[in-house]
């Protein structure tokens, strides 16, 4: 994992998002799993505040997990 003085940025996890893909990304990058509190503003949740995961790590590993996590889940979508 990075040393403590590096940066920490976060990437929420969209909802829905496969097990498989969240533990692949864990497995390949340099971030963690954490959970955050996040006030939603859609449908019927307006400011209701919910418990979400979220990948953490430097900026540039974390942009390149977005990268990844669509990628994959473009792959994912593309298959049914």
């Amino acid at each position: 994992m990075t040393d403590e003085t590096t940066e920490q940025f976060d990437m929420l996890i969209p909802p829905g998002v496969p097990r498989s893909i969240i533990m692949e990304v864990v497995e390949k990058f340099d971030v963690e799993v954490v959970s955050r509190t996040q006030k939603m503003y859609f449908a019927n949740m307006d400011g209701d505040s919910r418990e979400l995961l979220a990948f953490r790590g430097d900026r540039e590993t974390v942009e390149k997990v977005q990268e990844y996590v669509m990628q994959k889940l473009d792959e994912f979508i593309s298959d049914d």
